[in-house]
């Protein structure tokens, strides 16, 4: 950890940062002087990372609600504090439609991409309210922005960005931004096996720093709701979803637990 830094000070929690993505994106915390905290469920890589980092490492399954309410007391409890926060664990599953199904790996999918974001917010979200604000920051997918072959994988990241695009409107007033990373192709892990017919089709595949420079990007802007687009070949921007206006939407608010129509 660096002792100056645009994150000085500051208190970080990565998941799924024993590669790829997220240790390039908890290597660039560290280096902006944040009190970074890895968590993964890979205990060999993980502490390894975290020591050449200068991170702490977690051991969580963030695909169930107590592994992360664990690790985001922990935490707290271990700083004082929580600012940032990068939910990134995720899998493509291999599995399909038809003859390639198979429902076990396909709940796991749902459990590691979709679950592992709602429960880490909903965890974290304490945390974050008794710091005053801070910053929520989800990987998503290109795969989500446009059709995709691995259907499932693209589903639970499109269920992302709604939950990514909704939330930033529910927290707005609590000074809590939630925003979506959305890489192409990335040269992790993920892609082993497959890269050998990535390359034969051409397909852009870009280094796991370019997301690390986009989550810099969304930090350092300080804006919410957005899906920013990361890839090797177009660089970093956010996407421009179409505006859909419903007249009086904008007034509907939760109160108690009921919905009501907010025409202060």
């Amino acid at each position: 950890m660096a002792e100056h830094g645009p994150y000085s000070g500051k208190v970080a929690v990565v998941t799924g940062g024993a590669g790829g993505i997220g240790a390039a994106c908890a290597e660039r915390l560290a280096q902006g002087g944040a009190h970074t905290v890895i968590a993964d469920i890979d205990t060999e890589r993980g502490p390894a990372v975290a020591a050449r980092i200068g991170a702490e490492f977690v051991a969580a399954d963030v695909s169930r609600l107590g592994d992360n309410t664990a690790l985001f007391d922990q935490v707290a409890e271990r700083f004082g504090r929580l600012d940032l926060v990068h939910l990134n664990a995720g899998i493509i599953g291999d599995t399909g439609p038809g003859d390639r199904f198979d429902p076990v790996r396909y709940q796991r999918i749902v459990a590691t991409n979709l679950d592992s974001a709602v429960f880490g917010v909903q965890a974290a979200l304490p945390h974050l309210r008794a710091a005053g604000g801070g910053a929520i920051v989800v990987t998503a997918s290109a795969a989500a922005l446009r059709p995709s072959i691995e259907v499932y994988y693209s589903a639970t990241k499109s269920a992302v960005i709604g939950l990514v695009r909704s939330l930033a409107v529910v927290l707005a007033d609590e000074g809590i931004t939630v925003n979506a990373l959305c890489p192409g192709l990335v040269d992790t892990s993920m892609i082993a096996g497959r890269r050998e017919a990535i390359r034969a089709a051409g397909v852009p595949v870009a280094d796991p720093r370019l997301v690390a420079d986009a989550l810099e990007d969304v930090l350092d802007g300080g804006g919410t709701g957005n899906a920013w687009l990361v890839m090797a070949d177009r660089g970093i921007a956010p996407f421009p979803f179409a505006d859909l206006p419903v007249p009086g939407a904008d007034r509907l608010r939760y109160r108690g637990g009921v919905l009501v129509a907010d025409n202060s």
